[in-house]
């Protein structure tokens, strides 16, 4: 009789630990958006301190690219800018003689004007001085219009040089290495003083703050779950038992796929499965490729 209980104890045991393997609805790995930074112009990395597992906040400057060169061009250009604007004529000073002549011109028509009409002047002398006036208008117009035309051209001059100091400076403010998203540095492919070129990886980040689960469901349990729905993410403690945390299912794939190799389903007849994703707040216990289930 003692060797049948224990018998009969032993076999509970045994299912009872098969129903709990099988206590799952969905199963699959942790995963986070990796972002592969590069850099963006070439040169020695001057400074690039940062090490794997840092912990970086968006907009951060971890280092840089040297930037002598872009920064001697830069005074060059700038230089060159001066240059330029100090060969613009002053319109108002090179057309003020010509002014002069002509309103002294016309004050001197005006004076003949009241002269013949008192029989002092003759009509010759105001012909002459109507003349003169016009030539004195037509050189007038002459100096506005090379003028404009000669400041428009240095305009025109310096505007292409303030293009480039605009190229130069967008180069030096891609010299500089910005973090661009807040996360962990995974693996760092530089060091500092080594090359740099535009497109070679320098590092890699990702938020771990918040993982992402991949499982995978049959067609039958899709009537199940919905987006936002609150479900239950179980991973190994490490001592045979199980840890489980809260999640969020925030996606679902509308297209079915064959169940891939290292995955389980509930119902392992399964022959074609739904990725879903279950989002997870990180208390640091989870690490991308890790294995977990999900619980509906």
């Amino acid at each position: 009789m003692k060797t049948s209980i224990t018998l009969i104890a032993f076999v509970l045991l045994i299912q009872a630990c098969s129903n709990d393997e099988k206590n799952f609805d969905a199963s699959g790995n942790f995963e986070s958006t990796e972002y592969v930074i590069s850099a963006q112009s070439a040169g020695i990395l001057q400074s690039f301190s940062i090490q794997e597992g840092d912990k970086l906040g968006a907009g951060t400057e971890i280092g840089f690219v040297d930037s002598t060169q872009l920064y001697l061009k830069k005074r060059q250009l700038l230089a060159q800018i001066e240059a330029v604007k100090n060969r613009k004529p002053n319109l108002g000073l090179q057309i003020a003689a010509l002014k002069e002549q002509l309103e002294t011109a016309k004050t001197e028509k005006a004076r003949l004007e009241k002269l013949i009409a008192g029989n002092a002047a003759t009509t010759k002398q105001l012909d002459d001085v109507n003349a003169q006036i016009q030539v004195l208008q037509k050189q007038l117009r002459a100096q506005e219009s090379n003028l404009s035309l000669q400041i428009n051209s240095l305009d025109k001059e310096a505007e292409a040089l303030e293009i480039q100091l605009l190229q130069v400076e967008d180069q030096l403010e891609k010299s500089k290495i910005i973090n661009p998203v807040k996360g962990t540095v995974l693996t760092k492919y530089a060091e500092q003083f080594e090359m740099a070129a535009p497109g070679k990886a320098l590092y890699k980040i990702a938020d771990l703050e918040t993982m992402e689960l991949k499982a995978y469901v049959s067609g039958n349990q899709l009537a199940q779950i919905k987006i936002g729905q609150k479900v239950t993410v179980r991973t190994d403690d490490g001592n045979g038992a199980y840890q489980a945390t809260e999640g969020e299912l925030f996606w679902i794939s509308d297209k079915s796929e064959f169940t891939p190799k290292a995955i389980q389903t509930k119902d392992e007849r399964a022959n074609r499965v739904y990725a879903i994703k279950v989002r997870v707040k990180n208390d640091g216990r989870f690490k991308i490729g890790m294995y977990g289930e999900v619980q509906f």
